[in-house]
């Protein structure tokens, strides 16, 4: 669990004709990441190429994200596909099934042209309606009240067998057309439109022969609710709209079992030409090569065996061995489900190099102790539990929010860790209804701590976060010192100032530092001590830049002409790195006094709330105590997570994490499209 798993790479040749069994026993099995034709070191020859798979990948890959784009216009996620699916498996014709998306395509167009065309008439109405009801019209006198109204309105005629035209006409513009009366052949009208569209409003009315006429006051009386007949309309068009899309919906419906199915048989050809794409292929044979689990070296070389009957030749590399064909080694964290939400910390900052500590399991203590520090109330913490556990549920199948899910999850721990340190400050919702089982964090910021508690004050607050940063720190370089011995960096193990050296310079500080605090800031070790706790490391870190330059002397060729200039350099690269580790050391130690400040505002901030409640009475002290829980759980809770998460990122990691490895990722059935 403390180092990734351990990984091996396979070579093998297979005959050309078992490529299809050994494609789908690859996939079956799920647990290889290809390594690249590229990276094959294979001499190549004439008829020696990569297989090429039937259809191109490209193609597969459009058009099965062609049918997600349309299930998903009704809420439908495909599933990913089952070994059920892969033993039935059949190729997909695409040229037919594009046909067919084409025709669902061209048929939910159609239908998004019209729905186009409605919200167009519909934003128009409204702007109308807009318009009638802010300034209202007085149909007796045809014409507009207010002179500020952008408002027209006329009646007339035109022959009956340009109404159709007239109508259409219309319809790319903001207004209402309303038939009055037929008689002789001619339609009377009553039009209201935007004064801003008055020059194409003429134009369409000269094009179909449009009369001005005085409409009688009878039948203008009939038509005086213009704003409840723009409502009739505008309500037709919605309706007509919610029809369309009801539509396009059971349209996708019809064809959803088909689509579902075709995704899948896409997603397996799909992921079967990956497979096939790292492929080197000639006229008889294929070779391959990958990593994989070391754990599944005999399941797998049993499984591909069985798929050719035994026409096989396996060739099995431990990650450390010189026969490898591909240098870095990809890695897979090795944890349980548990810390799944602290490993998606560590995959945030960076991949962990195969063979080095994967710091999850320590993350997962340091960063909860930290939190709780810096929010330690149990009540607000039960709160945070709720959460983090509700959001975890509803998540909890959802494929594509498993980020969410792991960050539910997290909000969860957190809020266990806030109890677990409230039930020992004795904070409840800022109260202390019970007797602390460590110190009262309360009491003592607000100037009254307990008596013969171990903790008096806030400088004893601080000094507990200091002692951990300390323990973090040099777990940290306990840690650099473990990766630079598997990774066989021995000069970097001695001479970096995460080596050794460094940590002794860091260790002796951290011991006069104590010793001149447990004297009362009046006695420092004894000379002798300061060099061999300081002194001594810092003259043997004067031997790193020589030894590179003497062991690296084509490098330093520019310099070995000038001896005086030479020995100058050492010394200024010897005082900066120095100074690099004093500062850099101190500054990392006194970063966790943060931890101290965020609980020390924590408490503070509900001492205000307390106090502001108390000069009120009844329901409004109530409301300021329940508005005042919310505001400390969202705006600290939020703030103590992203501190805790700062000190693991750059004091913790940044001691031996360095984040350049390759995250292994094997081609199965659940891989992510």
């Amino acid at each position: 669990m403390i180092l990734t798993t351990a990984m091996t790479q396979l070579f093998a040749v297979v005959l050309r004709r078992d490529k299809e069994r050994v494609t789908e026993t690859l996939l079956r099995e799920g647990v290889m990441q290809f390594l690249s034709t590229s990276e094959l070191d294979i001499e190549p020859r004439h008829n020696q190429s990569g297989a090429a798979p039937d259809a191109s990948l490209a193609e597969l890959s459009d058009m099965r994200k062609r049918i997600e784009g349309i299930l998903h216009t009704v809420g439908t996620i495909p599933s990913a596909p089952q070994e059920t699916d892969l033993q039935n498996r059949a190729p997909v014709n695409l040229a037919k099934e594009a046909e067919r998306l084409d025709r669902i395509d061209g048929e939910r167009e159609s239908i998004r042209e019209r729905q186009r065309s409605l919200q167009q008439e519909i934003l128009k109405l409204e702007d109308l309606r807009r318009q009638v009801n802010l300034y209202g019209v007085d149909l007796g006198k045809l014409q507009a009240p207010a002179r500020q109204s952008m408002l027209a309105m006329q009646t007339g005629r035109l022959p009956a067998s340009n109404a159709k035209r007239f109508e259409e006409s219309l319809k790319g513009l903001p207004a209402l057309h309303m038939a009055l009366a037929q008689q002789d052949g001619m339609v009377h009208y009553l039009l209201l439109s935007m004064k801003r569209d008055q020059e194409p409003i003429e134009r369409i009315l000269s094009s179909v022969g449009w009369t001005k006429v005085e409409m009688s006051q009878e039948v203008l009386s009939a038509r005086k609710n213009l704003s409840g007949d723009l409502t009739a309309k505008l309500q037709a068009l919605t309706e007509e709209q919610k029809k369309l899309q009801d539509r396009v919906t059971d349209l996708i419906r019809q064809e959803e079992p088909h689509l579902k199915d075709l995704w899948v048989r896409l997603r397996i050809q799909e992921l079967c030409a990956k497979i096939q794409a790292s492929f080197q292929s000639s006229s008889r044979t294929v070779i391959f090569a990958g990593w994989l689990a070391s754990s599944m070296k005999e399941r797998l070389s049993a499984k591909i065996a069985e798929a050719c009957e035994g026409r096989c030749y396996l060739e099995w590399h431990d990650a450390d061995s010189d026969e490898t064909i591909a240098s870095e080694v990809p890695v897979q964290f090795n944890n349980p489900k548990v810390l799944a939400p602290f490993q998606m910390l560590v995959s945030n900052f960076g991949i962990p190099q195969y063979g080095t500590i994967d710091p999850t399991p320590f993350v997962m203590p340091i960063y909860l102790i930290m939190f709780g520090l810096m929010f330690a109330d149990a009540g607000q913490g039960l709160v945070l539990t709720l959460i983090g556990a509700l959001s975890a549920y509803l998540t909890r199948n959802n494929q594509a929010k498993r980020g969410t899910y792991h960050l539910s999850w997290l909000i969860a721990w957190c809020g266990l860790s806030a109890i677990v340190f409230g039930v020992l400050f004795g904070s409840y919702f800022g109260k202390a209804l019970f007797e602390p089982l460590w110190f009262d964090f309360h009491g003592i910021v607000a100037g009254h701590p307990e008596t013969g508690s171990v903790i008096r004050d806030v400088y004893d607050i601080l000094s507990i976060t200091i002692y951990f940063g300390i323990t973090v720190i040099v777990l940290g370089l306990l840690f650099n010192w473990f990766n630079l011995i598997r990774t066989r960096r021995w000069v970097e193990l001695v001479f970096d100032k995460g080596g050794i050296l460094g940590g002794w310079i860091y260790g002796g500080g951290v011991y006069i530092a104590s010793y001149m605090v447990d004297h009362g800031y009046k006695e420092f070790p004894s000379g002798n001590t300061v060099f061999l706790l300081v002194g001594l490391p810092a003259l043997l870190l004067l031997i790193k830049e020589p030894y590179h330059h003497f062991a690296h002397g084509k490098a330093h060729a520019e310099k070995a002409g000038n001896p005086i200039f030479l020995v100058l350099t050492f010394l200024m690269e010897w005082i900066v790195e120095l100074l690099e580790i004093f500062s850099g050391y101190l500054s990392n130690t006194l970063s966790f006094m943060r931890v101290a400040g965020l609980g020390i505002a924590h408490v503070c901030l509900m001492i205000s709330f307390f106090t502001l409640a108390g000069m009120t009475s009844g329901v409004f002290s109530v409301l300021i105590l329940i508005i005042g829980n919310i505001l400390v759980i969202g705006l600290e809770g939020l703030s103590a997570a992203i501190q805790a998460l700062r000190l693991n990122y750059y004091e913790f990691f940044t001691k031996f994490f360095h984040g350049t490895g390759k995250l292994y990722t094997p081609i199965s059935l659940d891989s992510e499209p």
